[in-house]
Order: C-alpha cells, then structure tokens, then sequence
C-alpha cells in the first residue's frame, strides 16, 4: 500500500514523539523526586525546561526522517538512513531509563557517548540524501552534547558525596537511664546527655566551685572518717548531684545551673 506524504510526516513525527512519551514515563517522576535531591553544577538548567526542550527535538527528528522517507523506500541508502535513525532513537530512550530508572548516571554517561555516535552517524547518512533533514538533527546533537556533559558532571559530584552507612540499631544505655543509637559516617554512638563537652563544662565548673566553697569541711569529713578506719571510693557524681551540691553552696554556683535550666 502506497503511503502519501501527509501521512508519512505524521507517522515519522509520532513515532519520534512515542519515544519521548516512553522516556518521559521514567523522566518525570524521577525528576522532582531523585534528580531534585542531586548535587548538580551551577549551569544546569532548571527541570521544566526538559519537557519543552525535548518535546521539540523529537518533533524536528519526526520531520528529518519524513524527508528521507519520502524519497523513497526502494532505495537502499533511504532504508539503512531510517534504519540508523531507529538505532539512534531506541538508544534515547534507553538513556531515560538507565539515568532517571535506574538511576545510575555513571551507566548512564557510557550509553550517552553511544547514543552521541549514533546521532552522528545519522546525521551523516541523512545527509547524503537529504541535507534540510540533516541540519534539522543538529539542535539534537548539540542539546546531547550537552546533556552528555551535564550527565559526567552529575556523576562526579556524586562521586565525591560519602556513601551513607546503614548502621546497626545497637544501643548504649547512659548513665541518667536514657538510650543512644549509632549515627553518623562512622557509626558512632551518640555522646550521652552528660557526655558532651557543654555539659562536662558545666559539671566541672558546679563542681570546682562545690569544691572551693565546701573544701575545708569536706577534708574534716575524710581525716575523721580515716580516723575511724574507713576507707575512700572515688566516684564520679552524677550531674543531678553535682546541680543538689551546687545549690547548697555560693550563689555563683547557683548562677551556673540557670545556665543549663
């Protein structure tokens, strides 16, 4: 059956717009979601830009392939011309899929560089037949170059972004009865409510001035209990203690646990 040009135009152009429709179903939901979230250099362009950009290449590679079309599928060159088109097209979409799909954009820049050839060699073979239908692919070829670059930066900033470690859900019981997980690169426990360095400062400072302000009382209290045969043991006193001691003494001392309050 003869096909007249009207509809070969139509053919070609939504055949090259099917493509697009196919990468867009791994594209756009990807796009707000995964690819928002990526390190990306400074002159990519913002996302609603995709849609527009690549809804009009595809019509313009439509148009291409329907001048080569047209001068007739009998000839030999005509036919391995579409044939390296259709290459070049699956190729497209596969590259939606692995970037956006799978997101993998290191497989992702391989495939692109095959897809660019693969452009190239279009662009050529339409060339020998038609030279309106190859200058039609090169804002395709270009916008690839493009996009190709964007994908090998995209990767390399990924790259350089630390994996995230799945930790273990251990836990280390603090001393006031609270638990902590391991969090963190390296998956360390988190310090304990007395365990970080503001809160060690406190301490020591509430019980430097405890010390100062009770120290002759408290040595009385240890050369009478050594007098009676007993004995010390060192221990650490918990930050509640410490805050108890602190109130009973200078009122510097009180000034410091407003400051935890």
């Amino acid at each position: 059956m003869k096909i007249n040009n009207f509809s070969k135009l139509v053919i070609a152009i939504v055949v090259s717009e099917i493509a697009g429709i196919i990468g867009s179903i791994f594209t756009v939901s990807a796009i707000s979601t995964w690819y928002a979230t990526l390190a990306k250099p400074a002159f990519s362009p913002p996302n609603w830009i995709f849609g527009p950009v690549w809804t009009t290449l595809y019509f313009l590679m439509g148009i291409a392939a329907f001048l080569v079309w047209r001068r007739g599928l009998e000839r030999r060159e005509v036919r391995i011309a579409l044939g390296v088109f259709m290459i070049q097209l699956t190729l497209n979409v596969f590259w939606s899929i692995i970037f956006f799909g799978l997101r993998n954009p290191g497989a992702a820049f391989l495939e692109i560089i095959i897809l660019w050839l693969a452009i190239f060699a279009t662009i050529l073979f339409f060339y020998k037949i038609s030279r309106p239908a190859a200058w039609l692919l090169f804002p395709y070829i270009l916008w690839v170059s493009f996009a190709g670059y964007l994908n090998y930066s995209v990767w390399q900033f990924q790259n350089k972004i630390p994996k995230q470690v799945a930790c273990t859900q251990e836990a280390k019981l603090c001393p006031d009865g609270s638990s902590v997980g391991r969090t963190g690169p390296n998956c360390e426990f988190t310090s304990c409510p007395g365990d970080t360095p503001e809160w060690l400062a406190i301490k020591q400072a509430i019980y430097n001035c405890e010390v100062e302000s009770t120290g002759q009382t408290h040595s009385l209290e240890v050369s009478a209990k050594l007098k009676n045969g007993g004995t010390l043991k060192a221990t650490e006193p918990s930050i509640d203690d410490i805050i108890i001691a602190a109130e009973e003494v200078q009122e510097k001392c009180g000034k410091i646990r407003m400051a935890t309050e």
